[in-house]
Formats: C-alpha cells, structure tokens, sequence
C-alpha cells in the first residue's frame, strides 16, 4: 500500500503558492522525516495530505484511489496543540472514540488512564490530551499516520513514551508515519528516509 501525491501545488490565494509541483511517496509501514525551516508549508502539506485541505493542483492517492471523503480517513493526523483538537464539550471517553472503538492495548501502550476517560478535556495536561489524540488517531483503519509536530510542546519523558507506542504500533499494523519536526534528533532516531523542504 502507498500514499502518494503528484504534482501537488497548493494556494491560498492566485498570487503566493505554498509550493508546487511537489511529489511525495510512503509505503505501508515506512517512517519518513520531513523538515524544513518555519514558514515553508509543511503544516499546509500534512493537511494536504491527510485530506484536511484540498490542494490546487495535482493528485493525493492511496493504493491509486483519491482518499475517501466519507467514513474513516485512513490517513489520520496528530497536530501540534492537543487542545484545540478535541471537542471541549465532550468527555474523553466520547473524544477518543469519536471514529470508532480503539485497542484497549494501545491504550495501555500509551499510558492512558482509565480514571482520565471520565474526565473533561480542560481537566487533563497536553501531555495526557496529547496521548489521546494520538490513541483516536491509530483507529484500527488507520493506515497512514501524519505527526506534525506532535510530541514538540510535551517533556522529554512524555515525548519517547508515545513515540514508542506509536513506532510499535506502526510495526504491528505496518502503519506508514510521516514525522515532521524541528528536531533533527528525533528525525534521524526514526525515520529511514528525510525530505527536506526548501
């Protein structure tokens, strides 16, 4: 299985481009850096890629299908900031199986309490929140797992803690992760392959 994007250009308006005529390639399983300085449109592409923006040319395609517009996203993301991920109205236990019921072992994994399933988001850390968005994210259909500058708010503890799970989980299910992130320490503990945006 491979995600990929062709000729990917993207605008949000005629006269500035993000980028154009980019291609990108993961296959099932792969941990693929990305890195690039602040402003260059890596978040933009992550959106692009996981289906959250449409580009303006070019093509997104998954096993050579465009991604589904209905039902699971087989391509998930993990912001930076937890809080504004999640519904602010809603339990945790409702936020994390907004798509579906997640693996009690990946729970586990990921250090999430039972205790903080009953709870309001505002009641737990960025940390805690953060383990949550990551735990909906690896829904069961989930194929490709986009990490944009998801552990870079959190401690260093908490960092490895869910790049661990996340990794072993990823090595199970043969998940594809793109890593994007300032920290060059991090992008070369993980991944195979780098792409550097200019």
């Amino acid at each position: 299985m491979q995600l990929e994007a062709k000729n990917i250009g993207f605008s949000y308006d005629k006269s500035r481009w993000i980028f154009r005529n980019l291609d990108f390639t993961i296959g099932a399983g792969e941990i693929v850096g990305i890195r690039g300085r602040s402003g260059c449109g890596k978040t933009t592409f992550a959106r692009v890629l996981s289906g959250y923006e449409q580009q303006k040319e070019g093509t997104v395609t998954l096993k050579n299908s465009p991604l589904p517009k209905r039902g699971y996203q087989p391509v998930q993301l993990v912001f930076q900031h937890p809080e504004k991920a999640v519904n602010p109205k809603w339990r945790m236990e409702k936020v994390l199986h907004e798509g579906g019921k997640i693996d009690g072992q990946l729970l586990d994994l990921l250090g999430v309490k039972q205790e903080w399933l009953t709870r309001w988001p505002n009641e737990l850390s960025g940390g805690e929140l953060q383990r949550f968005c990551v735990a909906r994210a690896l829904g069961t259909g989930t194929r490709f797992l986009i990490a944009d500058e998801m552990t870079t708010m959190l401690d260093a503890i908490t960092q490895a803690q869910i790049w661990h799970a996340v990794v072993e989980i990823a090595r199970q299910r043969k998940i594809g992760i793109v890593v994007i992130s300032h920290e060059e320490a991090l992008i070369r503990r993980l991944c195979t392959r780098v792409v550097t945006f200019s």
